[in-house]
Parts: C-alpha cells; structure tokens; sequence
C-alpha cells in the first residue's frame, strides 16, 4: 500500500503545491533554421517552476507559483497567462526598477548541435529574489513546495534564498528539487552547489547526463551514494526510463508533510529500487519535457500512488508536451492517464504515442501514432 500523501499532517492547507522561480516570455520560431534567418517569432512563457505549477493545476491540483517579474507588460502576460491555467499568482511581486526576463530559441531540439537560444535575463525583477524580499507565509502554505537549480543559479541573492527554503525547519512542506543543470548559467560559477542543495531536500529530480556534466558522476547508484539525504531520489536516464530510490533515510529530517516520505517504498535506512522504462514517443519538440514529467510524479505523488505510477504519470505528461510545440499543454484527462498507466508491463512497452495522442478515447491497448 502506498505512504500517505504529502501534507496528510497539514488538513488547513488549501494549496497541493507552490512553486517558486523565475519565468520568462519565450519568443518561438515559426520556421526551423538559425535565429539569424527566422523571419518571426510566436510569444508563449517559459520557466521550469511556473510549467509545473501550470502542468499540476490543469491536471486538477491546486497549484501557486512565485515569483517576481517586472512592472513591464511583459509581466502582465506573464502573470495573466499562468494564472489562465488556474494557477494562484496571488503571491507574485512586481519589481519597478527591473525588467522580465525575456528569450529566443530555435526550434531544434535542446540537445541538438544547431540549437541556439538567446537569454535577456541578466538584471531581471526574478534574478533579484532573495531571502528579505520573497512572502514566506506563502511559499510554505502548500503541502509540497517544487524548487529548481536554475533559481540557484541566477544570482547570488538567489542562491540565498535557496539554502534557507531548503533548511531544515519546524513544518517545512516536503520539499521538491528539480536539479536542471543548464550549463550556460553556471559559466564562471560552482554547480557543486546544486548537490548541496539536492541532499537537503525530500525528494530530488535529476538526470543521469546532468549529475555528469555537472558533478562528474556517473550511473544511477553513484548518484544515489552522492545524494543518501533525499527519501525519494528520481534519476531520469533519457530513452531508458527513470530510477527511484526511495526509503526512510537516517538522520535528522524536517516535519514536512505529516512524514509523507514513501512508508510503501522501504523503511530504516533502506532503499526500494523502481525502474520504470520510458515510452515510445514520436516527438515534436523536447523543450518542458522535464518539467512536465516533474509535475506527473508530484501528481500522482499527491494522490498517494504507488511508485510505479508515479513515475509513469511523469512519462504520460512528458510525453503530452514532447508531442506540441511549446512547453506546456493540456495534460491528458486523469482517467485516461490512469488507464495507460495500469497497463501491464508488456502492454506498457508496446504504447506509441504522437501528436493528439491526448485527446484519443480508445481502449489503452489502441494508443498509437494517430
């Protein structure tokens, strides 16, 4: 049977998650080739706390995401546009004196030699949060709050704030972190910060190439001997699937969530081991992928589910955005998803799924490249 899920201790709080970070207007392509040769540009937000925070209130979850954006009309859209997901940006903080962060990208994938992407973020109202200015009552209302490693690396003010989110305290909300390396921040900079970051969390998002780049290690169960700290430890290994670590780790531990850490997935200092593999998907654009697999584990995490599924709720909603364009887009409906992610194993493997695959209302087994 399943833990008990996050906050169970915390009946009053009338938020699932907040998550707090910077978001930015994306401004994309409309034809491949480089920013140089690109005619024109489509406008649609970007930033990896505010994707999930949309991702888990379309999928019926009350999310909050915080922030600060500048008194710009570039932050009205912001704000009017993630609150359009029925996200609560009640707690999001105007900066007069600075501007919202803006970017551009080609429209190859992220991995990809061609890709470019240009960042005008440096000075932003976000790269100013720090622990004098950001609302701690509402940061911490929700029974999980999602941070990332891109915060982190913004500015100084901004590491900060991180290590005190991240500290130990009496009813803390479990704390997620997703680890996102993004190299091109850290230039000049340590992301050994990161790891310190990931161990004084609850449960942790990385994947195997980015603890590579960023901390030389390598494989899954070197990852976890790095990081014993977190209950829950998600490896993400790309086309192979995700790894789970989980378990009641020794120590010291905040009293976040009611003690929601996965009871189900091991107990004392032992790990439980879920391997779950990745889905076929014939994909369109890979950019929000990781934030939308984020947000189908906290889902489903929320829900009390077992860890398999969560991990398969993280594939299904990767594999909604990984089929569009941009970076978020209607999940598809619980039911569903629920459907696909009780398949057996054999059945499970055989899923292909493309563009519309959300919107199909077939027998799980008929899923198919439309």
């Amino acid at each position: 049977m399943p833990g008990p899920a996050p906050g169970t201790a915390h009946a009053a709080t009338t938020t699932d998650v907040v998550c707090l970070g910077e978001s930015m207007v994306t401004f994309l392509p409309s034809q491949p080739g480089r920013l140089a040769d690109v005619p024109s540009f489509g406008r649609g937000i970007g930033g990896a706390e505010s994707n999930v925070a949309c991702a888990l209130a379309a999928a019926g979850h009350r999310a909050a995401w915080v922030g600060r954006v500048g008194a710009d009309g570039f932050g009205d859209h912001l704000v009017e546009t993630i609150a359009g997901y029925g996200v609560d940006t009640s707690a999001v903080r105007r900066d007069p004196g600075r501007p919202t962060g803006i970017y551009f990208r080609t429209a190859t994938d992220r991995g990809a030699g061609a890709h470019e992407v240009a960042y005008y973020r440096a000075g932003s109202a976000a790269s100013a949060m720090s622990p004098s200015n950001v609302p701690y009552g509402e940061v911490f209302a929700g029974r999980i709050l999602h941070l990332s490693g891109i915060t982190a690396a913004l500015s100084g003010d901004c590491l900060a704030l991180l290590r005190e989110l991240t500290a130990e305290r009496p009813g803390r909300p479990l704390v997620s972190f997703d680890v996102n390396h993004r190299p091109h921040l850290w230039r000049g900079g340590d992301a050994s910060v990161l790891l310190e970051l990931a161990r004084r969390s609850d449960l942790v998002f990385v994947g195997e190439d980015e603890a590579e780049e960023a901390w030389g290690i390598e494989g899954a169960e070197a990852i976890r001997a790095a990081l014993p700290e977190p209950s829950v430890l998600v490896v993400k290994r790309g086309s192979a699937g995700a790894t789970v670590f989980s378990g009641l780790r020794p120590g010291p531990r905040s009293s976040n969530a009611g003690g929601a850490e996965d009871a189900a997935a091991g107990t004392g200092s032992g790990d439980t081991v879920t391997h779950v593999p990745a889905l076929h998907v014939d994909v369109v654009a890979a950019v929000g992928a990781g934030d939308a697999f984020a947000a189908g584990f906290l889902s489903a995490t929320l829900r009390g589910l077992p860890v398999r599924d969560r991990v398969r709720h993280g594939h299904l909603m990767a594999a909604a955005v990984l089929t569009v364009p941009g970076d978020l887009t209607e999940p598809p409906a619980r039911d569903h998803a629920d459907r696909l992610a009780a398949l057996d194993d054999g059945a499970w493997g055989r899923l292909r799924l493309g563009p519309g695959w959300t919107a199909v209302d077939r027998a799980p087994e008929e899923v198919r490249t439309p």
